[in-house]
């Protein structure tokens, strides 16, 4: 294990307080760490001064809790504030916390996905996964998408900034909406990687209701997300060829790359055979994190593609608002290390109704849609379809299909400011492909 630090000190007390341990003691850190009493007491004094945790009883009994923690239970913090581990995902945080070398090293294991069969093996409990769907769903019938692109613009913020959260990056919500503003990242890696999120998201968005969950839309992620960030580019949606080694675990993925090929499209040839969107999305998580099939970027790969199955069945997406770093790195050693899912369950569940309940609330800020749109609608992608697609002047479709200002009042300006809108990342639902879009683009969007 690391060095301890005060740091680390405070860490493990955080996530003892979270687990449901109302009061700790130098022991329990000790046994967690690794570390000498001495030491560890040491550095809890430390933090007891410096006001980050207080302190109860004395000599053997002396417990410590984080400043502003209530002395009787953490029961009585808000149910929804930190994960809720059950006793399963405690005893495998315990096995967790135990140094390196007491962990016995492991390799990928293959049986994880083949013994799973697709909507008779359960990798959430089937109640819980449909409480999520039933909880997470739009209540209309939609076209797939529908529920992601009417967030897009809070989603883009949200899931680009919790997930490159995650990776380490520095940026502040705040300067990551400045950022996405700006849109250019200036030779500052982590604007990349932001960046790179928002096209990564729009892609999905765009490309998902169209070709749904397949082999070259995740590789297409991958590349996405890595661009100028991986010195090579022949590894950008590349099955990998290099060894990939991950700290502070005994995991060790496999380095076979006809494994990896073989093992990745298995694994979305049975997502894709899942019916509950909830357990889809959980399965595509886990397991592209398990797999590492590309060079680098895995995790984040995997973090978008659970969006898919929620996209194409008009779920609220999972954007991991609020996710601890550390919780979210046991979750993945749990199913590295152990094939043992439950801290996983806890934090998707957890980090999952947060955007629903975020997402909901977007959706009712909306103002109602236009009644002059919805009147429209079919016209509307008609219109733009012959001004994009066969180049003709907007005057004479307006004439084409009866709908002048004479004949459909108010729809002559709507259809000017939807062309004026329209972009590549949005012309999916015009029934417009991205290259008839680009090129009608390129030719300086004739009208």
């Amino acid at each position: 294990m690391a060095k301890l630090t005060p740091a680390t000190v405070l860490d493990v007390v955080q996530r003892l307080t979270r687990s449901g341990q109302e009061a700790i003691s130098s022991s329990d850190i000790a046994q967690i760490t690794g570390a000498g009493v001495a030491t560890v007491r040491r550095y809890l004094e430390m933090l007891h001064a410096s006001g980050r945790l207080t302190r109860s009883g004395k000599a053997r009994a002396t417990r410590y809790r984080l400043a502003g923690t209530p002395a009787t239970t953490p029961a009585n913090l808000s149910a929804s504030a930190y994960p809720q581990w059950s006793s399963a995902a405690i005893e495998l945080g315990r096995k967790l916390d135990l140094p390196l070398a007491a962990r016995d090293p492991v390799t990928y294991r293959s049986s994880f996905v083949e013994d799973y069969v697709p909507n008779e093996s359960w990798l959430m409990p089937p109640d819980l996964a449909e409480s999520l769907y039933r909880d997470g769903r739009l209540r209309e019938q939609h076209p797939a998408g529908t529920y992601a692109r009417k967030v897009l613009e809070q989603l883009l913020i949200d899931l680009s900034w919790s997930s490159s959260r995650l990776e380490g990056n520095r940026y502040t919500l705040l300067a990551t909406e400045d950022l996405f503003k700006r849109g250019t990242a200036d030779g500052d890696a982590d604007a990349v990687m932001l960046l790179n999120h928002k096209t990564a998201i729009e892609f999905l968005v765009d490309a998902v209701p169209l070709q749904g969950l397949s082999t070259p839309l995740i590789r297409n992620l991958h590349a996405v997300l890595m661009q100028d960030l991986l010195p090579d580019t022949d590894a950008l949606g590349a099955i990998r060829k290099k060894v990939v080694n991950i700290s502070d675990t005994v995991y060790v993925p496999t380095q076979v790359p006809s494994v990896l090929e073989e093992m990745l499209g298995t694994i979305l040839s049975k997502a894709r055979l899942i019916k509950n969107p909830i357990e889809a999305a959980f399965f595509l998580w886990v397991n592209l994190a398990y797999l590492q099939p590309f060079e680098d970027g895995n995790k984040r790969t995997s973090r978008l593609a659970a969006n898919i199955p929620l996209m194409l069945y008009n779920c609220s997406p999972l954007s991991f608002l609020d996710v601890d770093p550390h919780d979210y790195a046991q979750a993945m050693l749990g199913v590295y290390e152990f094939l043992d899912v439950s801290r996983a369950v806890d934090l998707f569940a957890w980090t999952y109704r947060r955007s629903m309940k975020k997402y909901v609330v977007v959706m009712e800020s909306m103002a109602a849609p236009n009644p002059l749109r919805l009147r429209y609608r079919e016209q509307l992608t008609e219109a733009i379809g012959r001004v994009v697609r066969d180049r003709k002047p907007g005057l004479a479709v307006l004439q084409e299909l009866g709908l002048t200002e004479e004949q459909a009042p108010g729809f002559a300006p709507m259809l000017l400011d939807e062309l004026a809108k329209l972009e590549v990342f949005n012309c999916a639902r015009y029934r417009l492909t991205f290259a008839v879009t680009q090129a009608w683009i390129d030719a300086g969007r004739p009208q």
